[in-house]
Formats: structure tokens, sequence, C-alpha cells
């Protein structure tokens, strides 16, 4: 097994072929239920690594010897994309070589497509390939001196007693930096928190046409990428990249993601089993009138982290489940 992960999947042809293997079984996934709507979400991470693994590096940022992966998910969490880099590279690049290539397949089957990427991925050449490509995005953007002098008039706190629950003011505008060609919109959040003294202030540069606080949520749903990238450290061993060879370590992160992926698809398979079955459950106890003439028992799908439960906890739960009292009727 040693050989066949690390030297024969590690031949070009084999090594493609997990790619391959990968987008096809989400694939699969995609034709049985995909919305029209299709949200992207790239992110990087990092992978600590403790030898002399080919490619590895010190991040200064991050401060620690690693590797420095790329990732691309979409809103269902699937991971449709990945690529493996030295540590020291910075967060947003190779960000075409992921991108560029699911887009151009979702928008042939005639999906529409919105981008989601934190700061790093702030930057020109990226709103313009989107744009060029009709595609929407929501990008958080660094804060600087002119973004700030355009909400100068929101960064005053309310007069008066200060309140428990937060204060939040949002504001839209157009801006263009000295050194940019065209100006875009930007939304800005202003959050006034009680025994703070400054604000928390927050920019997102979008092409979105919705409010400004429509914008804002939905921007701030691309933090759910940062908890699958977590599940896949912990679940599947993603963070395995112990080999020498920095190809043999792409096998390995390939291998993790396809595993990750079979455990969403499945889970998302139950999850629509089990709506199905209630839906079953009302079709059936219902009238000709459309009136439902039955009680029906809901079916719950709970889903545990496998790196925080313990055997004594898991049967602790199935023994209180167990002792609650049934339904009668």
């Amino acid at each position: 097994m040693q050989t066949f992960e690390t030297e024969m999947l590690a031949e070009q042809e084999n090594f493609a072929g997990l790619a391959r293997i990968n987008r096809e079984l989400i694939g699969k996934a995609e034709a049985v239920d995909s919305p029209q709507r299709v949200v992207l979400d790239m992110d990087s991470t990092e992978i600590p690594v403790y030898g002399q693994q080919e490619n590895s590096a010190y991040n200064g940022y991050l401060e620690s010897t690693c590797y420095h992966p790329l990732l691309l998910f979409n809103r269902e969490g699937d991971c449709l994309a990945a690529k493996l880099r030295s540590g020291n590279v910075h967060s947003a690049d190779d960000w075409e070589e992921l991108l560029l290539p699911e887009i151009e397949r979702q928008q042939k089957l005639g999906k529409e497509v919105v981008f989601r990427a934190d700061a790093v991925f702030a930057k020109p050449e990226i709103y313009e390939a989107l744009e060029a490509r009709g595609v929407k995005y929501a990008i958080r953007i660094p804060a600087n001196d002119g973004l700030e002098r355009d909400i100068a008039e929101l960064l005053t706190r309310p007069v008066g007693r200060p309140s428990h629950k937060p204060v939040v003011w949002y504001k839209s505008f157009l801006y263009q930096a000295a050194s940019r060609r065209t100006a875009r919109r930007v939304v800005a959040k202003v959050e006034f928190h009680f025994g703070e003294l400054f604000p928390r202030v927050g920019f997102i540069v979008t092409n979105l046409e919705t409010d400004s606080r429509a914008a804002v949520q939905f921007y701030n749903k691309r933090g759910t990428a940062e908890q699958w990238i977590k599940e896949g450290k912990q679940a599947v061993k993603m963070t395995r990249l112990s080999c020498h060879r920095l190809r043999s370590n792409e096998v390995r992160l390939w291998l993790s993601l396809i595993a990750y992926n079979l455990g969403t698809c499945a889970a998302a398979g139950a999850a629509k089993q089990d709506r199905q079955l209630v839906a079953d459950e009302l079709a059936a106890t219902a009238g000709e009138d459309g009136r439902t003439i039955g009680e029906t028992r809901p079916v719950l799908l709970l889903l545990l982290a496998e790196s925080h439960l313990t055997r004594r906890l898991f049967g602790s739960m199935l023994r209180r489940i167990a002792s609650l009292p049934l339904l009668t009727g």
C-alpha cells in the first residue's frame, strides 16, 4: 500500500486521474440535486511539517514551517479543487488554476456563479477576471485611510448611554484607489459594541446588486469554508503529509479530499433521504382536501465530529435518547 500510494499514484497519468475522480464524484451528487446558483468559496490553510519535506518552507505570517495548500469549495461543503503549494507562497497564488476552470464548467451547465473570499484575494486581476466572465463576487478588502474617509460620518460613537445591544450601520459607495482604473462598489459595516472604545469596521468589494445588509450577510457565510477545512484536517487526516517528495504528499492530500467528499456526499444523501421519509409520511396522512389527518414523527439527523466524541459520551447520549418518552396517538 505504501508503494501504491506514494509511487504508483504519484505517476503523472495516475496523479491527474485523482482530480478527475474527485470532480466526477461531486458531479454525480450535483446531477441529483444542484441549485441554479453556485457559490464558490476559496481559502488557503497551513499544514505544518516537521521534517525535510520537499518544497516545505517557513511562512513568516503563519510562523511555522509548512505547506500552504489552496482549496476551492462550493456552498454545500464539497472540495472542488486543491493545490499543494510551498509554505512561503502568497495565500492567493495560483487562484486562476483552480477557480477559472470551475467557473467555466458551471457556466457550461447554465449555472449562475458567485464567488466569495477573504482579503488576501482582494486583487484587481481577480475582480477583472470575474467581471469578464459575468461572475458576481463579494471579497473582503483591508481598511485604509481612503476607505475610512468615505465613512467618516459613521465612525463617531452614538451620543447618549451606550446600548448593550450592538449598534450596526451600513454604507454602500463607489471607491477607486489611486492606482486603479475602475471604481467599484464597496460596502462598509460599522459596529459599536458595549464596553469597546473603538468601532469594528469591515469593508467588502462587491458587484452584487443586493442592499448593503444582504451583501454583508452573504459574505459572512464564507466562514463556513474555514470550518470545512478543520473538518478535513480532523476527520480524514488531511495533514498526513510526511513523505519527502512533494508529489507523494500531493497524492496523500488528494486521497484525503476524496475521502472527505465521500463523507459529505453520504451525509447529504442521508439528510435528503430523511427529508423524503418525512414528506412521504405527510403525504400518506393527508386527506384528499389537503388537510393533515394524522401526526407525523420528525426524523432527526445527528452529525457529530469524530475527534470530539468519546465512547463514554456517545453511550451516554444513546441512553438518554432511549429514555425519551415515545409519542402516542
